[in-house]
């Protein structure tokens, strides 16, 4: 039976999702081959934000102006050459840093405009899983590549090489099942962009601002405090790179498994993701600070991986109601410019813990997610 499109869409955005992660436990090896500090590992980590940020800020109004199509599936492409990059930079610390800014620039267009296109996709059909699907596969493709170049990078051959090699392949291969995928932005959407500049439905920008951002942060606040910041401050007494990459796989896996659970959950979707903060960073405190508890992070970095995911579809299902119509592309810009501030947690956490201990410093995170899961819960009740 032939994959709906929106399914296609979910296919490539899922091949992208999973170049992005498969540096992730890579950089315990570039650490010892490169003998780079824990601040250049989570910087490496970061940079992507930056990347990504500086994509966000033209693609969404790239493709409100000129339709989906031409700019998601140039930028799937450049994921691929990306992971290419990533290959002829394994010698060098500075062209690591700008492999993953590339990498960081290509994948926020695929997701950004790419989750447009598959809400709009799915829409069509009388669908309202598109935000699901798209929260899905992003979520599955973050855990399946960093599990996989975890196994590669702890006892594969080629392991700076292979992993890269193997997201070409697949990539190439979702390209080519999306390239048949319509246009949604209709000819008369597109022209009206060009006088009417209002992203956001009246009044809905507040809404945007004040309810949907701070959620929208823990999208990858979770996991990656969860797969770039614990294994670093916390450590791994035995096989540092598989565990890592096992860790990302199980946090982000936990994600894809709980971003389907938003059609069930309805307006509880986002309380109940803050409060997956609550538990996850409370229980990576008790790990960090009692020693013999130090596998607790293990259950604890698997419910932040389960919020992000819960966050990343809340976030996205309210998007339609917020976003004028044929602006959905620069709305969607809009969230993962504010959820990729998530990304900057682990390197704030690294630079913390130099001054404060890292279990109090968990135990905060914990504080102020109970702050956000009562924000949220008195939003869904109105």
């Amino acid at each position: 039976m032939t994959a709906t499109p929106d399914r296609r869409l979910g296919v490539l955005m899922l091949a992208a999702a999973a170049g992005t992660n498969v540096p992730t436990p890579l950089l315990l090896v570039y650490r010892d081959e490169l003998d780079m500090t824990d601040q250049s590992l989570t910087a490496i980590f970061g940079v992507y934000a930056l990347g990504l940020m500086i994509a966000l800020a033209v693609a969404g109004q790239a493709a409100d102006r000129w339709g989906r199509r031409r700019v998601v599936l140039p930028a799937a492409l450049g994921s691929g050459l990306a992971s290419l990059f990533f290959i002829l930079a394994q010698d060098s610390e500075g062209l690591l840093y700008l492999a993953r800014f590339l990498q960081g620039a290509v994948s926020g267009t695929v997701f950004s405009v790419g989750s447009a296109w598959l809400v709009e996709s799915a829409a069509r059909r009388g669908s309202t899983a598109g935000p699901r699907v798209a929260a899905v596969t992003m979520t599955g493709g973050f855990a399946i590549g960093p599990a996989v170049a975890g196994v590669i990078g702890e006892w594969g051959p080629w392991p700076l090489v292979l992993p890269y090699l193997l997201h070409v392949a697949a990539l190439a291969l979702a390209v080519f099942l999306a390239w048949t995928v319509e246009e949604t932005l209709s000819r008369t959407h597109a022209e009206q962009h060009t006088v009417r500049p209002g992203a956001f439905r009246d009044g809905e920008l507040r809404t945007f601002l004040l309810v949907i951002a701070p959620l929208a942060i823990c999208v990858y606040a979770f996991p990656a405090s969860a797969v770039g910041g614990l294994p670093v401050l916390i450590g791994f007494p035995v096989a540092p790179v598989a565990l890592t990459g096992l860790l990302a796989g199980l946090t982000l896996g936990a994600g894809a498994l709980a971003a389907p659970l938003q059609g069930r959950l309805g307006e509880r979707t986002a309380p109940i993701a803050a409060l997956c903060g609550v538990i996850g960073f409370g229980g990576s405190a008790l790990a960090a600070s009692v020693p013999s508890l130090l596998l607790l992070a293990v259950p604890a970095s698997v419910v932040l991986g389960a919020g992000g995911g819960l966050a990343l579809a809340a976030s996205l299902a309210r998007l339609p109601a917020v976003a004028s119509d044929g602006r959905l592309g620069s709305v969607s810009s809009a969230l993962y410019a504010v959820a990729y501030i998530g990304f900057g947690f682990p390197l704030l956490l690294a630079a913390l813990s130099e001054q404060v201990p890292t279990a109090a410093l968990l135990a905060g995170l914990a504080v102020v997610c109970t702050g956000l899961a009562v924000q949220q819960a008195a939003h869904a009740r109105r």
